[in-house]
C-alpha cells in the first residue's frame, strides 16, 4: 500500500498526496494491480484497520528536513509516537496494528523535501522536482523482483 498524506492547499504539504496519486496513475498505465492507494490531510487511528491488511506499506510526506530531495527510514512501530486527537504519526499507526490487529506490516516513510508551506495550491519548483526524483526511484524499486530488499537498500543511503 502507498499512502500518501498532508494538505495540497499549503504548496509544499501536499507532497505526500500529489506522490501518492501520481504514483498510482502510472501503476495503472503500467498494469500494475496489486498496489493500493489512499490519500487523506493527516493519518488517522482508523487507518491502523486499514493498514493491517497489508504486507508493505510505504508512507509519503512532505518534510522540512536537510535532505537532498527526499529519504526513506524504516518505521518500526511506537506507542510513544506523536498523537493528538487530530493526528497520528506513522510509527504510531503501525504500533496500533500491531497491538490491536496482531499485525504488522513492513512500514517505511518517504521524507519528500519541501521548501514553502504558505495558504497556497500547487507545489513550488524545488519541490515538483523532488517528486519527481522520488517518484522515478520508486517506480524502480516497485518494479523489482524484491521490493521490500530495494526499499532496506535506500533506508541504508544518506541522501538521495
Amino acid at each position: 500500500m502507498i499512502y500518501g498524506f498532508g494538505n495540497p492547499g499549503r504548496q509544499d504539504d501536499g507532497l505526500g498526496v500529489a506522490f501518492a496519486e501520481r504514483l498510482e496513475q502510472w501503476a495503472e498505465s503500467e498494469n500494475i494491480r496489486n498496489i493500493e492507494f489512499d490519500t487523506n490531510y493527516q493519518l488517522n487511528i482508523e487507518d491502523a484497520e486499514v493498514l493491517s491488511n497489508h504486507d508493505l506499506v510505504i508512507f509519503a510526506d512532505a518534510s522540512v528536513e536537510e535532505t537532498d530531495s527526499f529519504y526513506i527510514s524504516r518505521i518500526t512501530g511506537n506507542a510513544d509516537a506523536t498523537f493528538t486527537t487530530h493526528a497520528a504519526s506513522p510509527e504510531y499507526i503501525v504500533y496500533l496494528c500491531e497491538s490491536l490487529f496482531h499485525r504488522k506490516p513492513a512500514a517505511f516513510l518517504l521524507h519528500i523535501k519541501g521548501y514553502e508551506w504558505e495558504m497556497k495550491e500547487g507545489l513550488t519548483g524545488k519541490a515538483g522536482k523532488n517528486l519527481v526524483r522520488a517518484l522515478d526511484r520508486c517506480k524502480d524499486v516497485l518494479r523489482s523482483e524484491d521490493v521490500l530488499t530495494e526499499l532496506n537498500k535506500l533506508t541504508s543511503t544518506e541522501n538521495v
